[in-house]
């Protein structure tokens, strides 16, 4: 059902887990937590989350099962998957959850792996490479360790030296164009949502074999690569004011939201259709000037679920919600 689907209720009855469920239905993973025991109920071995929509005006069917210590149990359409990445290459969601503000205000590791992951949904041919750079990193290092033991020789470094550079550079320009991608969309639907000169910065440095062996003896000193795209940032900016230290939990907010529907239109691009939206609070710390503008941002040919403790949360020139599910403990129904 293209269009918004408003879920209300008082807090604590489950809204967001029923959004959290959709998600794992959809993309093969929480996005809340990584750790699949704790999407299993307390006293229960198992969870299994099941699906049905339609896509493209064909009926698509999605089962997950989850249990803790054990591969996912993956079916679209009846039929086996090897894996969560397969599903979510064939689906599309993005989440907004309160915890979601940790890419404006958490530490750099936090925007890197947002930038990483998208890198995937945008480029899945280069979906595995922060993992490959990720490894040969790790093998450097280790590398890096054993020759400051005593245990290794320098030359042993090389090999790993030069596949680093090389990874480092391909992983290095790989985010540079997908921030260059986002960040016409992320001024725009910033700037709606109330924040001035929004903008996104990321710097491409690339990583030369030269710029790792200046920087030798460091490393061995230290036992880790000090150098390359496992160090970088991506500066989220409104004006000259870098949000995470100089904005406010609003700004915040709408920064995180920016991205969500600047990337939105991204994959719609890409996949030409636009992905399902799970909005989980957001209109509750946003004033009605920016109610008003986020929800008529929303991809008008796709699908998004919203929760709110009230219906009355929806500004009066809003226009109706698409479907309208109540949430009370242990049901749901719609209105």
């Amino acid at each position: 059902m293209p269009g918004l689907v408003l879920v209300t209720g008082p807090n604590g009855v489950g809204k967001t887990n029923l959004l959290e469920a959709v998600h794992v239905g959809v993309q093969g993973f929480s996005p809340r937590t990584r750790s699949d025991r704790q999407l299993v109920r307390f006293g229960e071995e198992a969870a299994r989350v099941s699906l049905s929509g339609v896509r493209r005006a064909l009926p698509v069917t999605t089962t997950v099962t989850i249990r803790p210590g054990e591969p996912k149990t993956v079916n679209l359409n009846g039929a086996p998957v090897a894996n969560a990445e397969d599903l979510r290459h064939e689906l599309a969601a993005l989440a907004f959850t309160p915890d979601r503000l940790a890419v404006v205000k958490g530490g750099p590791i936090v925007r890197r792996t947002y930038l990483d992951r998208l890198l995937g949904r945008l480029a899945p041919a280069l979906a595995e490479l922060p993992s490959e750079y990720a490894r040969a990193l790790g093998q450097r290092n280790a590398g890096l360790r054993r020759a400051r033991a005593g245990l290794s020789s320098r030359d042993a470094l090389a090999p790993w030296t030069a596949q680093l550079a090389r990874l480092g550079s391909e992983l290095d320009a790989a985010r540079a164009a997908a921030v260059a991608q986002l960040a016409p969309g992320f001024a725009v639907h910033g700037e709606t949502l109330g924040l001035p000169s929004p903008a996104l910065r990321y710097d491409e440095r690339g990583l030369a074999p030269e710029e790792l062996e200046a920087r030798l003896e460091r490393d061995l000193e230290r036992g880790t690569t000090g150098a390359g795209p496992h160090l970088r940032d991506v500066d989220v900016l409104a004006g000259p004011r870098d949000l995470r230290a100089f904005g406010s939990q609003g700004e915040q907010r709408a920064a995180v939201l920016a991205l969500v529907l600047a990337e939105a239109e991204l994959l719609g691009t890409r996949r030409g259709e636009p992905p399902l939206l799970l909005l989980d609070d957001v209109l509750s710390e946003l004033d009605r000037a920016r109610r008003t503008a986020l929800l008529a941002a929303l991809p008008a040919r796709g699908q998004t679920v919203v929760t709110s403790t009230s219906a009355d949360a929806l500004p009066p020139s809003a226009p109706a919600p698409a479907l309208v599910v109540v949430v009370s403990p242990g049901e749901v129904r719609t209105a």
